[in-house]
Formats: structure tokens, C-alpha cells, sequence
């Protein structure tokens, strides 16, 4: 009789620690889908707040997990709101909006090197909504549209050089595989900006902006940025459109 009733005490005492380890089990499942919805809610709030001009017709999980790809020349609507989530998240850690733009080359201040970075139509959506996120607002769907109609991927490149005009007549290519594409327009500083004097030579830096509409090239495939400075010389940057986040 005492081992049988022992034996009910153990089993009763089983049933309930799992009824609590389930009943543990399903409140981290609700606390999950709870974190779940919060984030829906606040993208369903961005929408509304921006105008309303994004159709909510992706599926929900789409539209919180898709991810965001720099070299997009047609981006769908989750990965326009996920660039403008970038923006508000930079917004949020004080990066400056300008490092949201996808960069190559070494950026050294004590050796100045060429170095530059891409303007895409979601790293562009991201520096906006940065931008307006530091003063506590928020993109327009005018503003937002304004971005996504661009035409033409931008390429920025600052090079160095010892006087003033030395940025003059430069030029700048893409090369994908035996494909040399020119640009559909570039600019350059025609007067480069002095960045050090003293006992050595001086320093000076200019900018180079060329653009290449994005019918032009191949927004996945490996690309060779090509600098031609004014001075002379040549410069080369290898990138994987496919590859870049």
C-alpha cells in the first residue's frame, strides 16, 4: 500500500512539473510572437506614418525578415522599409548618415589613400531616413519616391595628389568582365581642397562622382572600379555586386 501510494505521490508530482515546464514552453512561445508583433506593428505605423503609399499586399514575414541588398536597381517595398529601419537605427546609434552608404578603400587619416563608396538606391533611402531621423521625423512618400526614381547608381571616389588641379580631366570606368562601361555623367573637383601643409609637400584631396544608369551594367556581377586621375596614373577597386549587404 505505501510503495503504491509513494508511486502516486511521483507520478502526480511528474505531471505537474511538465504541465510546468509546458506551461513555461508556451509563454516563451507567446513572449516570442509577441516580439514578433510588436515589430509588425511599428512597420504597419511607419507605413501610415510615411502617407500610406506603401501597399501592404507581401506577406507578413516577408516583410520583416527580407533582406536588404545595396545594388538594387528595382527594390520591393519590404526592402524599402527595411532601408528606412537602417536609417532610424543609425539615426538611434549617432552614426553619421554618410557611413550608411556602402564604402570601399581604406579611409586612413595619417596615410591618405583612395577610397570611396556606393550611392544605391537603398543606401540613399537609409541616409534620408537618418537624416530626418535626427531631427525627429520622419521621410515623406515624396521623398522616399524621389530616391527610388533615380536612374543611375552614383560611384564616389576621393583620391589624393600634390597640388591643387591635380584632380582636373579625371575619369573613371566600371570593367565586368572584358566590358568597359563608361558613365552616363562624372564631375570632378576641378580645384582639390588642402588637407595638410608643413615642412613635407602639401596634400590635397578632390572628389570624383560618376554615374552609370543601371541598365547600363550588371548589378550582380564582379566589377573593377577604374580611376583615371587627371595627373596621371590609375587606380583600381575590386567589388561583388552580388555580394554586397
Amino acid at each position: 500500500m505505501g510503495s503504491v501510494l509513494k508511486r502516486g505521490i511521483l507520478e502526480q508530482a511528474f505531471t505537474i512539473r511538465k504541465a510546468s515546464v509546458l506551461s513555461q514552453q508556451t509563454m516563451r512561445r507567446i513572449l516570442l510572437f509577441q516580439g514578433f508583433l510588436q515589430r509588425v506593428r511599428r512597420r504597419f505605423a511607419l507605413v501610415k506614418r510615411a502617407g500610406g503609399w506603401l501597399g501592404l499586399e507581401v506577406g507578413l514575414v516577408v516583410l520583416v525578415f527580407s533582406p536588404v541588398w545595396a545594388i538594387v536597381p528595382h527594390p520591393s517595398q519590404s526592402q524599402i522599409l527595411e532601408a528606412v529601419d537602417n536609417g532610424q537605427e543609425g539615426a538611434r546609434s549617432r552614426t553619421p548618415p554618410n557611413m550608411l552608404y556602402w564604402h570601399f578603400g581604406v579611409s586612413n587619416k595619417d596615410v591618405p589613400q583612395a577610397h570611396g563608396f556606393l550611392m544605391t538606391k537603398l543606401n540613399g533611402i537609409a541616409v534620408l531616413s537618418s537624416h530626418f531621423a535626427l531631427r525627429g521625423e520622419q521621410p515623406t512618400s515624396q521623398d522616399i519616391q524621389r530616391v527610388v526614381d533615380e536612374d543611375a547608381l552614383q560611384v564616389v571616389v576621393m583620391i589624393f595628389g600634390d597640388s591643387p588641379r591635380f584632380a582636373m580631366d579625371s575619369y573613371l570606368l566600371l570593367k565586368q568582365g572584358d566590358r568597359l562601361i563608361k558613365p552616363d555623367r562624372i564631375r570632378f573637383d576641378a580645384r582639390a581642397s588642402l588637407i595638410s601643409q608643413g615642412q613635407g609637400p602639401s596634400m590635397f584631396r578632390a572628389k570624383i562622382v560618376a554615374s552609370f544608369t543601371y541598365d547600363a551594367f550588371d548589378a550582380e556581377a564582379h566589377t573593377t572600379i577604374k580611376v583615371f586621375p587627371g595627373a596621371g596614373g590609375e587606380m583600381t577597386f575590386d567589388l561583388d555586386f552580388a555580394s554586397i549587404p
